[in-house]
């Protein structure tokens, strides 16, 4: 009989997170630094409908948070995924390669959000090697993520302020300085010459714009230092994906009424060129200094999400348990945040200031994460239907959940997006989980 939690061989975690934080959290993992620069690339598929793409795409996350919410709401483990998908499946390959891929998501991740904030720091301090200040940020910030998660948190929601102040000034010169009611929000792309094609372009755009909502599942992985978190966390992971899904789709309407879909998407800093449209060159300095408050903010909670999925399996012994080790003073998980620093820094270091390729390798894992946490929510209804559940995917026929197969569609749909290097990438992150899972477990057989 699969148990509905694992326990920990390892001290407790500190519970210092509250709802309002967790709201924060997910806010800024979601918000993070996408949107400073994406937005230019979507209105140059879509034009001015790109709002609809926003739209599209808060559905389609939507449908895998539910299901993220209710697991969370049945198993508030570190190791989110990986507790969700041994409980329902009782496979622990399976399990592992889905912790695997998400810690691999999450270093890379934070590796290339913090590229991003070298490139947004050098505007500022000319000369500076990015990949040092990359190194020096990770490093910043895996000591905060040591002293505590307090600290941890109350940085993210000063930070998330911060990203929803700049974000508010578009909205509010776009909405206020400009003449949004003059344009027509239809408007796409000459190219786009038929119904069919507009359809094709507002759904290649909502792929795109996806990326923007990608970073909510890390959520989960805080439900041991959340109070009540059985509550709390689907609560924050529902209202994070309405708050942003409200401010998209305004900043997309207000930068659209500022600069229009052309400019937009002629421009690798559309926000801070909307900005400057409103205010002049101030504007410019103000977006791109809040763009550096974004990439902190992302690089921590990434930093803080995968080291807690460290801890969760290394916990479970599924990891080394030297890596489960909590300091006694800061209650932190010290030995698995020093590990997921080490991984951030070497890709950093590897890369050479460019890993947009193996970003892409990254979201094409978390797909196949989200298949996974999807089947997940499936089969507990089913093979464990007296499970306590203090938060229900809505929808169903029988006990099946109607929104939870659609998370599974529209999943594996997207995997389709990447181009075939990219897949095969992705692939091979998934053998080396497996390699990974085979080695450490013939050690254990061996007793080392």
């Amino acid at each position: 009989m699969i148990e509905p939690q694992l326990e920990s061989k390892s001290p407790q975690l500190r519970k210092n997170i509250g709802l309002f934080q967790a709201i924060m959290y997910g806010t800024g993992l979601i918000l993070g630094a996408g949107i400073y620069v994406l937005i230019g690339d979507v209105a140059g598929i879509a034009g001015n409908a790109m709002w609809i793409s926003f739209l599209l795409a808060a559905v389609i996350a939507t449908f895998t948070g539910l299901s993220y919410a209710e697991l969370t709401s049945m198993l508030p483990k570190s190791a989110a995924e990986y507790v969700f998908v041994k409980n329902a499946f009782g496979n622990n390959l399976f399990a592992f390669v889905t912790g695997w891929l998400i810690i691999f998501v999450a270093v890379i991740s934070a590796a290339a959000v913090a590229i991003g904030f070298s490139g947004y720091l050098a505007g500022f301090i000319p000369g500076i090697h990015p990949i040092a200040s990359a190194v020096m940020l990770v490093v910043a910030l895996s000591a905060i993520n040591f002293i505590g998660i307090r600290q941890s948190a109350w940085m993210n929601t000063i930070f998330t302020l911060v990203e929803l102040a700049g974000l508010a000034i578009i909205i509010s010169a776009g909405l206020l300085i400009a003449s949004p009611a003059a344009e027509n929000y239809y408007e796409m792309p000459p190219t786009i010459t038929s119904g069919p094609l507009a359809v094709g372009a507002i759904l290649g755009a909502a792929g795109l714009v996806f990326f923007a909502y990608f970073g909510f599942e890390n959520l989960a992985n805080l439900a041991e230092e959340t109070r009540n978190a059985r509550k709390a966390i689907p609560v924050a992971l529902v209202a994070s994906i309405v708050i942003t899904t409200a401010i998209y789709v305004l900043v997309a309407v207000s930068a659209i009424a500022l600069v229009g879909w052309d400019e937009l998407s002629s421009t690798e800093a559309p926000l801070a060129l909307a900005a400057e449209k409103a205010f002049g060159r101030t504007g410019t300095v103000l977006m791109s200094s809040i763009a550096l408050f974004a990439t902190t903010n992302t690089v921590l909670a990434l930093l803080v999400a995968g080291s807690r999925i460290v801890f969760g399996m290394a916990s479970d012994l599924a990891l080394p348990a030297s890596l489960s080790k909590v300091h006694p003073k800061t209650q932190t998980p010290f030995m698995a945040i020093l590990a997921v620093m080490a991984g951030t820094i070497g890709i950093v270091a590897v890369s050479s200031g460019r890993i947009d390729a193996v970003a892409s390798v990254a979201v094409f894992g978390i797909f196949i994460v989200y298949a996974f946490v999807n089947l997940s929510l499936i089969r507990l209804r089913y093979r464990r239907p007296e499970m306590e559940r203090p938060f229900m995917s809505p929808l169903r026929v029988g006990r099946f959940p109607i929104l939870a197969g659609l998370g599974v569609v529209t999943s594996v749909a997207m995997l389709f997006q990447f181009d075939w290097t990219t897949a095969v990438a992705g692939i091979a992150a998934i053998g080396s989980g497996t390699g990974a899972y085979l080695i450490l477990g013939s050690k254990r057989r061996r007793g080392k």
